[in-house]
């Protein structure tokens, strides 16, 4: 799940230990003028880029925030996607029914939010009455974003739609290396905390536990909580790898195409692998709804939703090449299409019977009918089948969930199209 084009301050009360207080000749006027003129040179010397053009800061109330919020969630494309994917992650079990996304993340961003960079105004704002030892690391923070808006449009990449894994990686290194650059700007470019043993995990943890004492995060489905702090934690551990791997190399020039790439450093810096991607094409007795894509790390947590393990989720995963799913309506009601493409046919094999264990768990039922390549069950008025198959020479696993009667030979064969990307170093 993406962040809706919104980031969550996450790292505003999680790096205070490791910030420095210096201040420099303050060379802006404004709000937090000294904040800003200290830590532009030091986010320019750690990331090895210069502001083109001096960034902008301003105050805003706490109600100002709101309705900047309500409004952002009222856009219509923002809205249709987001009720796309709130039906789509219902139908899957990875959110509980009677929950209303949209509130949850408005709620969970005035929680959170002390600054944020705004790519439409091009504008950092500050919310006025925040701590201010937090709005110094804060404005450091977003100030990096600020810098990476001049080299890459970040309203372009929050606008990509039909791609949730593609912007979700685009997000991880937008994150990731705000997070990374704002702790070794913090400590003038010194990365003690990231070279001493136990530096970096110490990181991830104080993040972490950061979010555990926020109320709203605490009590938010773990698909929320995971998707809010994947591009935080494994984002940075993906700019770390690419400082060291790619001296002098700037990510917006070649940036990582999918949740694969940045959960395996293989699949990006030494023989990438470019996801496949799948187009459905037209359906038969159902209508599609809504669109979209899960990645790898979505895929991961869909089987831990089920399975509780994490060792089973990750080895289940593992082997994503590409997925497509497609929320539909069909005459008797609503339900989903999911195809995934598979590296090896032992790979698919796998996630097809951990797939089988999940669904079995979640509905607490065993198959209704079962063979080597497709199993079904019925639960809770509605029809499950799964089923693994070669399409176009590649090992693909296919999960409808319809309502019960319906008839789940949505998806053609003949009209599914797989495009291998050729790969890009």
């Amino acid at each position: 799940m993406k962040s809706t084009g919104w980031r969550i301050a996450f790292v505003g009360l999680c790096l205070v230990s490791l910030s420095s207080c210096a201040q420099g000749k303050p060379q802006y006027t404004g709000p937090y003028a000294a904040e800003v003129s200290s830590a532009v040179p030091r986010i320019e010397n750690a990331v090895g880029l210069k502001f083109k053009r001096p960034p902008k800061v301003e105050t805003r109330s706490k109600e100002q925030v709101r309705q900047f919020i309500l409004k952002q969630f009222t856009e219509p494309r923002q809205l249709h996607e987001l009720e796309g994917e709130e039906l789509a992650y219902k139908r899957l079990g990875l959110l509980p029914d009677t929950l209303h996304l949209r509130q949850l993340l408005v709620n969970l961003l005035e929680e959170q939010i002390i600054g944020f960079y705004d790519p439409e105004t091009k504008v950092l704002y500050v919310v006025n009455g925040s701590p201010a030892d937090v709005v110094g690391i804060t404005v450091t923070h977003e100030l990096v974003h600020a810098l990476q808006d001049q080299y890459i449009s970040l309203d372009s990449v929050q606008k990509v739609e039909g791609d949730n894994d593609r912007q979700s990686a685009a997000q991880a290194v937008f994150e990731g290396q705000a997070v990374y650059e704002q702790v070794a700007a913090s400590l003038g470019n010194n990365n003690v905390a990231f070279n001493l043993p136990g530096g970096w995990d110490r990181i991830r943890e104080m993040i972490r536990e950061n979010q555990s004492s926020q109320p709203v995060f605490a009590s938010a489905p773990t698909l929320i909580q995971e998707t809010l702090i994947f591009p935080y934690l494994s984002g940075a551990e993906f700019i770390r790898n690419y400082k060291e791997r790619r001296r002098g190399s700037v990510i917006y020039n070649d940036m990582p195409a999918s949740t694969e790439q940045i959960l395996h450093p293989t699949a990006f810096f030494l023989n990438r692998d470019a996801p496949t991607k799948i187009v459905l094409g037209t359906l038969a007795n159902a209508k599609e709804v809504y669109e979209n894509t899960l990645g790898e790390f979505e895929t991961r947590l869909l089987l831990f939703q089920f399975l509780k393990n994490q060792d089973d989720a990750v080895r289940g995963a593992t082997g994503w090449d590409g997925d497509r799913y497609a929320v539909v309506n069909t005459p008797s009601g609503q339900g989903i299409v999911w195809l995934s493409v598979w590296d090896s046919p032992t790979e698919a094999g796998e996630f097809f019977d951990l797939l089988n264990l999940a669904v079995a768990k979640r509905f607490d039922t065993k198959a209704a009918t079962s063979s080597a390549e497709v199993k079904t069950y019925s639960a809770n008025g509605r029809s499950i089948q799964i089923s693994t198959a070669e399409i176009q020479g590649r090992p693909t696993v296919l999960y409808v969930d319809v309502p019960a009667g319906a008839n789940p030979l949505i998806i053609q064969p003949a009209q599914i199209k797989l495009t291998e990307a050729a790969p890009t170093h």
